[in-house]
C-alpha cells in the first residue's frame, strides 16, 4: 500500500503527509498534557516548557546543525527531503492549535506514539527523514547493522529522565517513555531498514552495473554464468543488502539495464563482511 502511494503521489507529497502527522501529534496529544516526543523534538519540547519559547522554533533551530551533518555524511536527497520535513513539521506546528483531543494521559500517549511513528516512518520509506535524532540514527546505521528503531529509543530515554528530573513528575515521564516506545516499534514496522534481502541481478553489462552499484556501499559477488536456451554468456551479480536501500539498487537496475534479470529473496541473517570496504 505504501509502494503504491509513494509512486503515486510522490515522496515530497508522501513527506508532507509525515509531517502532518507529526505535527498533530505534538500539539494535539503530547505538548497540551506536557509530555515528550523523545530526541530533539522532546528537548525542544523541554526547553518550551521551562521556558515558555516557541516549541516550534526551537525544533527548527536546533534541526540546522544535524541537517549540515548529514549533508556532509548522507547525500543531497536524503537530507533535500529532511530539510522539506522539518520545514512542514515547524509549518504545521505553527498552523494547528495547540489543543487536547483527548483527556486521558495514557489514550495520549498511545495515540502520539503512533502518529509520530506513522510520521517517522513513511518520510523514511520516501528516502528521507523527520531531522533530529532520525539522522543522527540514520548515519550510525550505515555503519553498524541494528534496529533504527531501538536506537532511537535508547537515545530518547535520557531526554525523558530529564523530564522527570526537572518537572518532578514521573508519571509525565513513563508516560513519555510509553508514547517513545511505541513511536520506535511503528518506526521499525514501516521503515524495516534492518531487514536483508539478497539479490540477483542476470546481466549482460556487468562493468557498467558494477560502477553505478559502488555508491551503494554493499559487497557484490560476480558470478559467470550462460543462458539456458541461448548459450550467451553472461554474469550474475550478487549483493546482500536492506529493504530500505533496495528501493535504489532497484531504480539503478531500471535505469542502466531494464533487460536485467532481478531476483530477490529475503534473508534469514548474514556471516563475515556486510558493508564494502570504501
Amino acid at each position: 500500500m505504501f509502494r503504491l502511494l509513494q509512486s503515486s503521489l510522490g515522496p515530497l507529497v508522501v513527506v508532507a503527509l509525515g509531517s502532518a502527522c507529526i505535527a498533530a501529534s505534538f500539539n494535539w496529544f503530547l505538548i497540551p498534557h506536557q509530555m515528550l516526543s523523545g530526541g530533539l523534538s522532546g528537548i525542544s519540547m523541554l526547553v518550551g516548557y521551562l521556558t515558555g519559547w516557541n516549541i516550534a522554533l526551537l525544533f527548527l533551530i536546533g534541526n540546522l546543525p544535524i541537517l549540515l551533518w548529514g549533508l556532509r555524511t548522507i547525500g543531497r536527497r536524503f537530507i533535500l527531503l529532511s530539510v522539506v520535513s522539518v520545514a512542514l513539521t515547524t509549518w504545521f506546528m505553527e498552523l494547528l492549535p495547540q489543543t487536547p483531543l483527548v483527556k486521558d494521559l495514557l489514550i495520549a500517549a498511545v495515540t502520539g506514539g503512533v502518529f509520530i511513528g506513522v510520521g517517522t516512518g513513511i518520510s523514511m520509506r520516501a528516502g528521507g527523514s523527520t531531522g533530529g535524532f532520525d539522522i543522527i540514527g540514520s548515519i550510525l546505521t550505515r555503519k553498524r547493522d541494528f534496529s533504527l528503531g531501538t536506537f532511537l529509543t535508547g537515545l530518547n530515554g535520557i531526554v525523558i529522565i530529564a523530564l522527570g528530573y526537572y518537572k518532578q513528575n514521573w508519571d509525565l515521564a513513563l508516560y513519555s517513555m510509553l508514547s517513545i516506545f511505541i513511536t520506535g516499534k511503528m518506526i521499525d514496522t514501516i521503515h524495516i531498514r534492518h531487514m536483508k534481502v539478497t539479490v540477483f541481478i542476470v546481466t549482460r553489462k556487468k562493468d557498467l552495473l558494477m560502477q553505478k552499484m559502488k555508491k551503494i556501499q554493499r559487497g557484490v559477488t560476480v558470478i559467470q554464468t550462460e543462458g539456458g536456451y541461448t548459450k550467451q554468456p553472461q554474469h550474475m551479480l550478487m549483493t546482500v543488502t536492506t529493504r530500505y536501500e533496495l528501493l535504489e539498487l532497484q531504480r539503478l537496475v531500471r535505469q542502466w539495464d531494464p533487460q536485467a534479470f532481478v531476483n530477490i529473496v529475503e534473508t534469514v541473517g548474514v556471516m563475515g563482511l556486510f558493508r564494502r570496504s570504501s
